[in-house]
Order: C-alpha cells, then sequence, then structure tokens
C-alpha cells in the first residue's frame, strides 16, 4: 500500500467522505492536490470526487495526461500569462485571475483552441501583502472598463478570495463578508442577467466550515483530505 509521512490511500478515503458527507447543497469541493501523487487523487476519485486543484502548470499537465477524463482540472495558484497557453486547451477554471492582462490572454489561448474557459476573479482582502487579488476599486474598474463584455471564450463565473491565515474568528469572517458584500454588488451591477455568475470560492483546510457559513459555494480543501504535502 502506498504510504507517505502518515498518510494512505486509506486515509484520503476516509477523509473525503467525511469531507463531502458535510458539505450543504449547492457548495463544491475542489480537492486541493498540489504536491500530492497520483494515487492520492485516483482514491478519491473513487469516492467520487471530480474536481481538483492544482497550481504549477508542469505537474498539473502531467497529472492532466495520466489521470481520468473526466477530472475537472482548476488551476488555482497565481498563473503567469505566458503559462495560459499550456493549460488552455484543457483547464476547467482558473480560479485565480488577477488583472485584465491575465483576462485578456486566456481570452487569446481559449479561442485558440476553440474553447469557452470558466474563471473567477480573486479579491484581495486579506492583510498579508504576499497575496495577490484585485482590490475592491480594482475589481470595479475591471468590471466598468468593459472590455470583458467582448470575450467570446472567458466567462466570468464569480469570485474567489482566501481570507487571512489567523486565529482570529471574527477576522476570518469579516473577510469572506467583504467577500460576499463585493460579489453582490458585482451581481446586481454587472451580472444580473448571468445566471453563471454565481460561484463564492472562498474557505480552505482551516476555515471551511466559516466560509460556507459566510455564503460559500465551493471550497478549496486539501491537507484535511490529502495529509502533509508529499513533495
Amino acid at each position: 500500500m502506498y504510504d507517505v509521512k502518515g498518510s494512505s490511500m486509506y486515509d484520503v478515503k476516509g477523509n473525503i467522505r467525511q469531507v463531502l458527507s458535510a458539505l450543504p447543497e449547492g457548495v463544491q469541493l475542489v480537492a486541493i492536490s498540489k504536491y500530492h501523487p497520483n494515487e492520492y487523487i485516483e482514491a478519491a476519485y473513487e469516492e467520487g470526487q471530480r474536481i481538483f486543484g492544482e497550481s504549477h502548470e508542469q505537474e498539473l499537465r502531467q497529472k492532466h495526461a495520466s489521470l481520468p477524463a473526466d477530472i475537472r482540472w482548476h488551476f488555482i495558484g497565481h498563473l503567469q500569462t505566458n503559462k495560459v497557453k499550456y493549460i488552455a486547451p484543457y483547464v476547467s477554471m482558473i480560479e485565480a485571475v488577477d488583472s485584465l492582462k491575465l483576462l485578456q490572454e486566456i481570452e487569446k489561448q481559449a479561442a485558440k483552441n476553440n474553447r469557452v474557459i470558466d474563471v473567477l476573479l480573486e479579491l484581495h482582502i486579506a492583510e498579508e501583502e504576499t497575496k495577490y487579488g484585485l482590490s475592491e476599486q480594482a475589481l470595479y474598474e475591471l468590471m466598468e472598463q468593459g472590455e470583458w463584455c467582448q470575450m467570446q471564450h472567458v466567462r466570468i463565473c464569480g469570485l474567489m478570495m482566501m481570507a487571512s491565515y489567523v486565529e482570529d474568528e471574527e477576522q476570518i469572517r469579516a473577510e469572506f463578508r467583504t467577500a460576499r458584500r463585493l460579489f453582490d454588488e458585482v451581481k446586481r451591477r454587472w451580472m444580473a442577467d448571468c445566471d453563471y455568475f454565481c460561484e463564492r470560492s472562498w474557505g480552505m483546510s482551516h476555515d471551511w466550515h466559516i466560509a460556507i457559513s459566510e455564503g460559500s459555494t465551493m471550497v478549496r480543501i486539501g491537507t484535511t483530505i490529502f495529509g502533509p504535502r508529499v513533495y
């Protein structure tokens, strides 16, 4: 049996069953599989999980080539524009679009592949300076500028963010509430007629229960399912 650092395929199966059973209707799980081996992904797949998140293009390319074709791959990390072309043929969603420049490149590469790629706009709400994302002002400016309306191969499906990695539950909750307020405002002003603009991607292993209570529709959970990173 494949066993690394106290984790095993049996652990993964049990962990993902627990997480899936705890999710309310309408909340999707993105299983964050970066740095974890194919065996762990296959174990989660056998339990019915189909959405997996990766943040490195080369690792994602290898996994896409060797794992079941019906897996829906989400790119969850900071994406450089020069990497878009490598994932455009198959990626299901790009979760962290933090600039118009990146949105333009996704449109370009999706068009080359005759695809429509779903994306989420990333917000920078957390206090850590290391996090990427759009400020409230930058978000509104991107939407108001309107170039996204002309894009035929990109579909903005919602917003995503990462809360501060702190113990203070009220701070985390406040940041999720800010994200929900921004989502509601974008929906009201620009996306009221777009049923597909419905995703609120926030919540990770340490705060996903809080995120769900604050309106998340998509949680990104890795360590709780797969254990410590393997490589």
